[in-house]
């Protein structure tokens, strides 16, 4: 019964939404792009021009965006927040907004 139990509050933790906090990358070069930079954004932006995916970069993980189409062009390479629910290593995305700048 605490298996049960223990395996049921995991399921429902890992359903509820959260903001990812990271730069947003494109699957090819994923970890290089883990700092945002004009570098990176003249990367991304070209690579996902040639048909990669963009990606999440957040604390050296690379999260795979169930709706990419969220992403604008003026977030490559940037830091973001996305809010979604993440399901191993893809967000099931809700919003993605630029983050704030300090």
């Amino acid at each position: 019964m605490k298996k049960l139990f223990l395996v049921s509050s995991l399921l429902s933790v890992s359903a509820f939404a959260a903001d990812f906090k990271g730069v947003i990358s494109e699957e090819h070069c994923g970890l290089k792009h883990a700092e945002a930079s004009e570098a990176a954004k003249k990367c991304v932006t070209g690579c996902i021009k040639k048909g990669a995916a963009p990606v999440l970069v957040s604390e050296g993980k690379i999260y795979k965006l169930s709706d990419a189409s969220k992403v604008t062009a003026d977030m490559y390479g940037q830091n973001v927040v996305v809010k979604g629910t993440a399901d191993g290593d893809t967000i099931t995305v809700t919003s993605i907004t630029a983050a704030q700048s300090n």
